[in-house]
Formats: structure tokens, C-alpha cells, sequence
């Protein structure tokens, strides 16, 4: 298939359903973590780790493996990646203890990649006219598959122990492997005669070259934290005396990310438009909104509902408007562009992961949401200096005082 061609309802339906099953496999422990810790004898720091390891392990993957998608036949490489995913899943799913438990985790992070494969995949071979949208169809996808992995996740323990989710989703995995196996377009190579010393040596000149890659990176950077920050410690809150739930309805949280999923096409869609920098700054209120409304839900469970439906809709809105401007950036080089933007994503997701843990140990609720909108506020902060430094340039360009 040509890159720039166009991609039929099919094709991209299939891609958003294996962005979707690829990207549940980080986020399956999230609503367990109590269990999983009586079940381990680990505390609530130990179990925070779990989170982070998983996202080191992406970060990793994103480093060191998506970048082969600008020089290597993609069709070929993600198989096999799902493979080694199934080993890392029935690892965890039989892991004796918390060590095992977090190698696991590193390894499933690391195959669980295969879906940052496939978004720049589906931005070459998607038209101009339609790259916006099909990202954020394709992206919709894969925040659905989070979304459904924590609410999977959390009532198939409930019925049959946390070990079982974890088999469960190593059956899936191997299924999509075959069937990616057989209907993944047959692409060629971007880029040739680049050694994998070289493609990894050209992230840093690619970087420094692109100004907009930067800010993207951070407003990611931003988001995600705040996301890590309030699912790493939201199984801690629901088993708390204040509520005393179980991981059933800790999963059924993940219900408030529907909306963060329906918005990641209609933030697609006004990239397509050139409102992309106005979204962002709305994005990022949503977040700041979020994160005043969980502060609420140490004793209120609506605050926690409502709260988590606006920070995920800021959080998926920004994250989808960031990566249709990337990809836009450097057609050569898209795999390389996913690996700069989420590898330092989930650098920052995973320590905020490990602080949400470290803060809800020393100052339960109230520090965990004190750490989430300290880093909410920075992304608008971020925003509003980007804004004032675009009109000042448009002044001056208007004005001739600086050539356009």
C-alpha cells in the first residue's frame, strides 16, 4: 500500500481494535493493585511499582524498538512482538511474587508498543485531508482499549482472582498476532541504508530540529503525569475506609474515560481545521477542572466520577492534538517522532506513577491530588506562554518589524 493513500473503514477499524487490545495490557493492574498487594504481601509503595515498571518497559519499547519502523518492513516486525507479549503476560500471570511480578510488567511494556507502531503507520498511509481524523479514529481505539481494560480487568478478578486477567489477556494477544499476521498491509521501508546506531543516533539532531516536537513533548509529558498520578492511586482510594470498594467498582471507574475516547476524533478533526493550538489550551483547563473536582472525592464518589471525566477528556483531547501535529512534521521520520514524544511521556508517567504511591502513603488523598494539579497547572502555565509568545510574533510579522 502507498503511503498517502487513503485508508478504508476496515483497515482503520482494525488498527484502532489492536492499538486497543495492545494498549489494555499497561493498564490491567491498575484497578487490582490492592488485591494484587494482599495477594503478594507488598505494600502500597511495592504496588505502585507495578504501574511504573509496566511504563518503563513502554518507554523502553518506544526507545528502542519503534524507531525500526522508519527502516524495517512493519508487517514483519509486530508479529513477533506479540509473541514475546504472551510470554511477559503468562509470566505475570503466574509470578510468585512482587519481583517477578514487576520483570513481567517491564517485558509486557516493552512488546506492548506494538500500538505506537501502528498509529504512525496509519498516519503515512492516511491522506492529508483525512490524517487528523483517522489518528484520532484510530486513537479512539486504543483509549478505548485502556478504558476497557481497567473495567475488564476489574470485574474478571472479581469473579475469578486477579491471576485470570492476566491469562486471559495473554489468549487475546496471540489471537491478534495471527490475525495481524495475515491483514497487515505489506509496507516498505522509509528510510534505507540508516544502521540501527544511526536511526537511534539521529533521534537527538531530529529533536533539536524540531521546535514544535519539543512543546508537544512536554504538554505530553504534562498529561500523562496527571493521569498516572490519579489511576495509580485510585484503587488505594476505593478501598479505603471512605468507600470500601473492591477492584469491581474500582474498574467500572474507567467508564468516565468514554468521553475522553469519543473526543479523541473530534480533537482529530479540528487539527484537520487549524484550531489546534485553541484545543490545546481547552485540553489543558479540563485537566486543571479534573483535578479540582477529584479533590473533592476523598469523601464524595460523584466528585471522583465527574472529576475523572473531565481530566480524561483534557488529557485524550491534548494527547490527540499533539500527535496529529507531529506526525505532520517529518513524514521520514514518524516512528522516530513517536518515540521522542511518548518515550518521554512515559519517562515522566512512571515517576509520577512511583510519587502518586510515595504521596498517598504520607498524605493520603489530599497529597496525591495536591501532587496531580501541581502538574495540571504547569501544562497551563506551558500554554499560556506559548500563546503569548505566538501573538507577540504575529504582532510583529503584521507590523514587518520581523519577516514572516
Amino acid at each position: 500500500m502507498q503511503p498517502g493513500a487513503g485508508m478504508d473503514r476496515r483497515l482503520v477499524a482494525l488498527f484502532a481494535v489492536a492499538c486497543g487490545i495492545c494498549a489494555a495490557n499497561l493498564y490491567y493492574a491498575q484497578p487490582l493493585l490492592d488485591r494484587m498487594g494482599h495477594d503478594l504481601h507488598a505494600s502500597p509503595r511495592a504496588m505502585g511499582l507495578v504501574v511504573t515498571s509496566a511504563q518503563i518497559g513502554y518507554a523502553l519499547g518506544l526507545l528502542f524498538i519503534v524507531p525500526l519502523g522508519d527502516v524495517t518492513h512493519r508487517h514483519k516486525l509486530i508479529p513477533p512482538l506479540l509473541g514475546v507479549c504472551v510470554v511477559g503476560l503468562l509470566g505475570a500471570a503466574c509470578a510468585p511474587g512482587i519481583a517477578v511480578l514487576w520483570g513481567m510488567c517491564v517485558l509486557i511494556g516493552i512488546t506492548s508498543v506494538v500500538a505506537q507502531i501502528l498509529v504512525p503507520l496509519a498516519g503515512m498511509l492516511a491522506g492529508a485531508h483525512e490524517r487528523g481524523a483517522v489518528v484520532g479514529t484510530v486513537m479512539s481505539g486504543l483509549l478505548l482499549g485502556i478504558l476497557s481494560g481497567r473495567i475488564v480487568s476489574g470485574l474478571l478478578a472479581a469473579v475469578a482472582g486477579w491471576r485470570a486477567v492476566y491469562l486471559a489477556a495473554a489468549a487475546i494477544i496471540a489471537v491478534l498476532a495471527v490475525v495481524l499476521q495475515r491483514l497487515l498491509p505489506r509496507d516498505v521501508p522509509l528510510v534505507t541504508g540508516l544502521s540501527y546506531r544511526g536511526l537511534l543516533g539521529s533521534l537527538w539532531p531530529l529533536l533539536r530540529a524540531e521546535p514544535a516536537l519539543r512543546r508537544r513533548m512536554l504538554y505530553g509529558a504534562l498529561g500523562m503525569a496527571s493521569f498516572s498520578v490519579v489511576w495509580t492511586s485510585l484503587a488505594f482510594l476505593m478501598a479505603s475506609p471512605a468507600y470500601g470498594y473492591g477492584q469491581a467498582v474500582t474498574g467500572l471507574l474507567g467508564l468516565a474515560g468514554v468521553v475522553g475516547a469519543l473526543a479523541a476524533r473530534g480533537a482529530g478533526r479540528l487539527a484537520d481545521r487549524g484550531h489546534v493550538h485553541l484545543a490545546t489550551g481547552f485540553f489543558q483547563v479540563c485537566i486543571g477542572l479534573g483535578w479540582l473536582l477529584l479533590w473533592g472525592g476523598g469523601h464524595w464518589l460523584v466528585d471522583v466520577i465527574v472529576g475523572l471525566v473531565v481530566l480524561d477528556l483534557g488529557m485524550q483531547g491534548m494527547h490527540v492534538s499533539s500527535q496529529s501535529i507531529i506526525y505532520g512534521l517529518r513524514p521520514d521520520a514518524r516512528s522516530r517522532v513517536t518515540t521522542l514524544y511518548l518515550s518521554f511521556n512515559f519517562v515522566v508517567g512512571a515517576a509520577a506513577s512511583a510519587a502518586s504511591a510515595v504521596a498517598w502513603s504520607a498524605g493520603g488523598w489530599d497529597a496525591v491530588c495536591a501532587l496531580g494539579g501541581t502538574f495540571a497547572a504547569a501544562g497551563v502555565l506551558v500554554w499560556l506562554y506559548e500563546h503569548v509568545v505566538t501573538r507577540r510574533t504575529s504582532v510583529r510579522r503584521a507590523t514587518g518589524i520581523e519577516p514572516a
